[in-house]
């Protein structure tokens, strides 16, 4: 009877949380579309820099190292964005645009490179990309638009110790000034999210506390492995002066789409595809997890088109969208598997968390309710040694889900936020509630000290299957 009537939950769970990356192969829309679809977003002020944010946006989910000859690359006929609220209305105020090109060398060889390649302009690196990087001031489509960069070369793949022997040498190559102040880098790099994704695809198993799971068998406790170990990323990183982020109210708001065009007509015999239509969105990304956890799936593409200043209406009008807010199957499925009480609906709580910012903490004057990843810009920056893995809910304010830096565990931070391990429903801020984990706390390379703070993306050929 347990087995029976907890299959439906198991279900909906698994379809809700199994990629459990920020989208991770996860977004129906984006899925066949891996140089367009959004991992993760992060946004940061680093110790380092602390007039500055850092801003990362990652494309192209399980990037196999060893994905030659053709390697990920990212979308030339795509757009990639990253906007900023920094007035609390849901509508963007600045927008980064990245478009790129693809650039072969030699036409007559199918190698990737020719020999090694040393630098970024060696002419042994074949196959290679250019991108060309646009600030809008104001909405994106009828903005001021101002060129900051232009056909700026892409670091290589890390292919191997003979075609890039001093890889990271060259990668760092790639990093760019920006004309008014900052940087900016566009490459491959490791996936910085790590995950038990072996563990949760297997009815949200959480291998630390398996032995409170309601479904047999009951295995011996063990700590999580991280399932997006060893793979890459195409990751877009820039680090902005504040001044030019903010306006009246320090806390700024971060999202990336991804757009690709509406018609694409090939042309038989030739291969060449010509763009028809404009635009469309494929890809949205805010704060981590709620395409998974909170959008149910009749929604999920929905929920990929929309613009933030929408979220509103459609939270209003579709009761779907609302309830899976307020009343979360997951937290449900918590209790069904688990035996966790936790806070009962509306869960106004997870309404601040991911939709308006916390009081005090993270949410803008004036706001309007959005999804998106907020920062307030004057939370003083945690020193490096003193950076708790679990952010706000640990009393590192720093951290998520006020911004979110590479080292924060955002899969253990919000499952304990939904089970209710929190100061905001302190009724359930107590074992286990606030003790959930899936068991991987770090990622599998550490972050670098420096701008792009990312681990170098690893050799494909030092990965080897089965490690």
């Amino acid at each position: 009877m347990l087995r029976k009537s907890l299959f439906p939950l198991v279900l909906s769970l698994l379809f809700a949380i199994s990629a459990s990356a920020s989208s991770h192969r996860e977004n129906p829309n984006a899925q066949f579309d891996n140089a367009l679809d959004s991992t993760d977003v992060y946004m940061f002020r680093s110790p380092d820099a602390p007039d500055t944010v850092t801003l990362i946006a990652n494309y192209w989910p399980f990037a196999n190292p060893a994905g030659g000859p053709n390697f990920a690359l990212f979308d030339p006929k795509g757009k990639y964005l990253i906007h900023i609220d920094n007035n609390g209305d849901a509508v963007e105020d600045i927008t980064y645009e990245f478009t790129f090109k693809t650039v072969i060398q030699n036409p007559n060889t199918f190698l990737y490179n020719t020999g090694p390649i040393m630098r970024l302009d060696d002419p042994n690196y074949n196959l290679r990309q250019t991108y060309t990087l646009v600030r809008v001031d104001g909405p994106y489509a009828s903005g001021t638009r101002t060129t900051l960069i232009t056909d700026a070369l892409v670091p290589p793949a890390n292919v191997g110790p003979k075609s890039t022997p001093a890889y990271e040498q060259t990668a760092m190559q790639a990093i760019r000034n920006l004309p008014s102040g900052g940087k900016v880098f566009v490459g491959p790099r490791d996936d910085p999210f790590f995950v038990d994704l072996g563990a949760i695809f297997d009815l949200l198993t959480l291998r630390p506390i398996q032995q409170l799971h309601k479904l047999p068998p009951i295995m011996q406790a063990d700590k999580g492995y991280d399932y997006t170990a060893k793979f890459n990323v195409l990751s877009i990183a820039m680090q902005v002066p504040i001044s030019q982020l903010t306006k009246d109210d320090p806390v700024i708001g971060m999202w990336t789409t991804a757009q690709k065009p509406r018609v694409q007509i090939a042309q038989a015999g030739s291969g060449i595809q010509q763009n028809v239509g404009g635009y469309v969105q494929v890809s949205r990304l805010g704060m981590p997890l709620v395409n998974e956890v909170v959008v149910p799936l009749g929604l999920k593409n929905t929920f990929a088109g929309l613009q933030p200043k929408q979220d509103l209406d459609v939270f209003n009008s579709v009761p779907d969208f609302k309830n899976a807010i307020l009343d979360p199957e997951v937290a449900r499925d918590i209790t069904a598997l688990y035996g966790v009480s936790v806070p009962p609906a509306p869960r106004n709580d997870l309404v601040t968390v991911f939709l308006t910012g916390i009081s005090g903490l993270n949410q803008p004057k004036n706001v309007r309710a959005a999804e998106m990843l907020r920062l307030n810009t004057s939370t003083p920056v945690t020193p490096a040694g003193q950076i708790n893995r679990l952010g706000v809910i640990k009393g590192d304010n720093g951290g998520f889900p006020n911004g979110r830096r590479l080292a924060d565990d955002v899969v253990d931070a919000e499952l304990q936020v939904v089970a209710g391990g929190y100061v905001l429903t302190p009724d359930f801020n107590k074992s286990p509630n606030n003790a959930i984990t899936d068991g991987v706390d770090a990622n599998d390379a550490p972050f670098t000290s420096s701008f792009p703070y990312l681990a170098t993306p690893w050799s494909g050929f030092d990965t080897h299957p089965g490690q």
